[in-house]
């Protein structure tokens, strides 16, 4: 499997991410908080399948541009998959003919724009030859972690969480190598606030990492731009085997070949 980083700055440094998107094998997303703005329409429609981890503003900015961008009449509309809260959420403050029209309401008729599918959690999605396992994480707001298996290998997502247990029992059980991309939000001073706000600090990072099979590639995402140097510091200075910080842009591979 391969996943790319989506960027989300316009110029400026690759290290820096504002919003969350990362596109899987060139077929499936996770997350939509600037794929929207990425590349050209015909581009975007080339992902059909979005999986969000929540709700927040930086996972979910551009979903109603890139809905807009990727619908084509005559094709399946583009299935946007959450847990029910976050889809209830994105339809009431998003979807609503204020923010945004309604293409919920627009898709009973006619040419659909957009279908909204509920997760179970714990249950498995099949798209191609990918399976695609929401699991529940420790935030704020109802939140989905994701384990994605082709069946010799396995990337996990896991969101926007402090501590958690669940998803890492279950990529022990899941086909191997791993790569694994896990958040850390803030520098380890600001540990209060982590917490409170359901994030990571290298420290936190670092005993989420003793939980989890070894990975052949760790990499480290939503660090807060303000505080990246510092996080990623922090972060070199545990000396984590297979660690990186994540890069715009740039393709990580877990597989047989890589």
């Amino acid at each position: 499997m391969k996943v790319r980083v989506a960027a989300s700055t316009c110029g400026g440094s690759s290290k820096l991410q504002y919003a969350s998107s990362y596109i899987v094998d060139d077929c499936l997303a996770i997350d939509a908080g600037c794929l929207g703005m990425r590349g050209t329409p015909h581009q975007q429609a080339e992902i059909r399948h979005v999986f969000l981890t929540h709700s927040h503003i930086d996972h979910i900015a551009t979903l109603p541009i890139f809905v807009e961008n990727a619908f084509e009449p005559g094709r399946q509309p583009v299935a946007i998959y959450g847990a029910p809260e976050a889809l209830e959420n994105i339809q009431r403050h998003i979807f609503n003919d204020e923010i945004w029209p309604n293409f919920v309401r627009l898709s009973i008729n006619g040419h659909p724009l957009v279908k909204l599918v509920p997760l179970n959690e714990g249950s498995p999605v099949r798209i191609g030859a990918l399976s695609i396992t929401p699991v529940a994480v420790h935030h704020v707001v109802p939140t989905y972690g994701y384990i994605i298996t082709d069946g010799t290998s396995t990337v996990a997502f896991g969101a926007d969480s402090g501590p958690t247990d669940r998803i890492w029992k279950l990529a022990r059980n899941s086909p191997g190598p791993l790569l694994v991309f896990l958040e850390a939000s803030f520098p380890d001073e600001m540990h209060s606030l982590a917490t409170i706000s359901g994030h990571l600090t290298p420290a936190l990072f670092a005993e989420e990492v003793r939980k989890m099979p070894e990975a052949k590639t760790l990499v480290a995402m939503h660090i807060k731009a303000r505080f990246h140097d510092k996080v990623v510091e922090q972060l070199m200075a545990l000396s984590l085997p297979g660690l990186v910080i994540g890069e715009a842009e740039r393709e990580y591979q877990c597989g047989r070949s890589d």
